[in-house]
């Protein structure tokens, strides 16, 4: 019998995590800012966020308490890219990004020109590093944290704790604003935000309900594939899917209450502990950085069901090898599944970006 080609992918990702290995990629596991120049895995970070791979093949990493993005080459050579390492603020707009202040960048992303875009958390704004000049502007934000803004540009609005943004096939941003418990859009053709999802209220979101309509309780992190974006609600402790082309949002993973069950079983009855990253996989499936569980979760589009990835609910640090489930994480923010399926990881507390290869 003869299988899909969809069934036999899936069979190779499975064989692949079976025989998979986690290792360290950037950081020594000591708190500091070192390295420039020298291999990553010889350089010192502090609390690591966000990382995704470049349109340049190299992978990109929020360091985040160090409040500076670093990038790692083919080569394995970390350099800082935005941001001067250890000193925090907020300055240096028009000038080169390695100039540049920042305070707490957490995710970064990437247009289909190449420019990088950054949210600095605790300066509620997010800035953009042009490819060409390596200039860095603020493209929204002014840097107070409040809400207001929408309908006019997406640069006077203000922010409270701005986390995680995606680009969506048209090239508008998303951003998840959590204090304000709402979704942005920032049109990237006229520069204005509006309101795409959430009411401002801090409750349980409706399941098949609008997503013009719908409260949301810590929207924190989302990615998106297509017409459809993936959120994870850190305070909601769960996961939903808001189809983008029928304005409607379906729950998919998560009781709501904080916790670390249902492993192997149905999605909807598992339990989160306030998952802070979200990605999505070669394969259609989607990984959780579980951050209060110290663990990394996939829920299974094919079954419906939550699996374990890595990590044992403890937080720890390692130990490193192919017993990924054995090897512990402390509180890990950022996550990336790249073409291979290699999982990368922002594991905050350890001071690491670790990668699963499978």
């Amino acid at each position: 019998m003869k299988m899909t080609t969809q069934v036999a992918f899936l069979f190779l990702c499975l064989q692949g995590l079976q025989s998979a290995e986690i290792s360290t990629v950037l950081g020594t596991g000591e708190a500091g800012f070192s390295g420039n120049g020298g291999p990553a895995t010889q350089a010192k970070i502090r609390g690591p966020f966000g990382v995704v791979r470049g349109p340049n093949g190299c992978l990109y990493v929020c360091d985040t308490y160090n409040h500076c993005m670093r990038k790692i080459d083919a080569k394995g050579i970390v350099t800082t890219v935005a941001g001067k390492g250890g000193e925090k603020g907020y300055a240096g707009d028009g000038g080169l990004a390695t100039e540049a202040l920042l305070n707490e960048p957490y995710e970064v992303r990437f247009d289909q020109a190449g420019n990088m875009y950054f949210v600095e958390m605790m300066n509620h704004v997010i800035r953009k590093v042009d490819a060409k000049s390596g200039k860095i502007s603020t493209i929204a934000g002014t840097g107070e944290r409040g809400f207001s803004g929408d309908g006019e540009s997406a640069k006077q609005a203000k922010f409270n704790r701005p986390h995680s943004i995606q680009f969506e096939p048209k090239g508008d941003l998303f951003v998840c604003d959590i204090g304000n418990h709402r979704i942005r859009r920032i049109d990237m053709k006229t520069g204005k935000i509006s309101t795409f999802s959430g009411t401002g209220k801090k409750e349980q979101t409706k399941d098949g309900g609008k997503i013009s309509e719908v409260d949301l309780n810590g929207p924190r992190a989302i990615d998106v594939m297509g017409n459809t974006m993936w959120l994870a609600l850190r305070e909601g402790n769960a996961v939903y899917r808001m189809e983008l082309d029928k304005g409607t949002i379906h729950h998919v993973a998560g009781t709501g209450k904080k916790g670390f069950t249902g492993n192997g079983g149905p999605a909807q009855k598992a339990t989160l502990s306030g998952p802070k990253g979200i990605a999505i996989g070669p394969n259609g499936n989607i990984y959780l950085a579980d951050t209060e569980s110290h663990s990394v979760r996939m829920i299974d589009l094919k079954t419906s069901k939550l699996e374990l990835i890595a990590g044992d609910g403890k937080k720890g640090d390692g130990p490193e090898g192919q017993n990924l489930k054995k090897c512990q994480m402390d509180r890990l923010h950022g996550i990336f599944v790249d073409k291979d399926g290699s999982i990368y990881i922002g594991d905050t507390n350890t001071n690491r970006i670790r990668v699963i290869r499978p």
